[in-house]
């Protein structure tokens, strides 16, 4: 399941937020905190995670605490499905 949507989300930033589909991101790379997306594409993803997951993100999750690795983005979810 984790491994799942850590691929999806992937995906996701490098065609749709990086437009560069062939670059690998780490599960564990920071992806806010280092400047690979900016804020303005933090919502973009949060709601494509919300979508494609059927899951509610909240304002306040939209941070480096809880949303800058793909690995805390996978938790996340899982979180918000049980």
């Amino acid at each position: 399941m984790k491994d799942e949507i850590i691929a999806k989300t992937a995906s996701y930033l490098q065609s749709e937020i990086l437009k560069q589909p062939n670059r690998t991101i780490d599960p564990d790379e920071p992806l806010l905190s280092s400047g690979l997306i900016d804020s303005f594409s933090l919502v973009d993803v949060a709601l494509f995670i919300e979508d494609t997951f059927n899951v509610r993100i909240e304002d306040t999750d939209l941070n480096a605490d809880t949303f800058d690795t793909l690995n805390q983005l996978a938790e996340l979810v899982i979180n918000r499905q049980d």
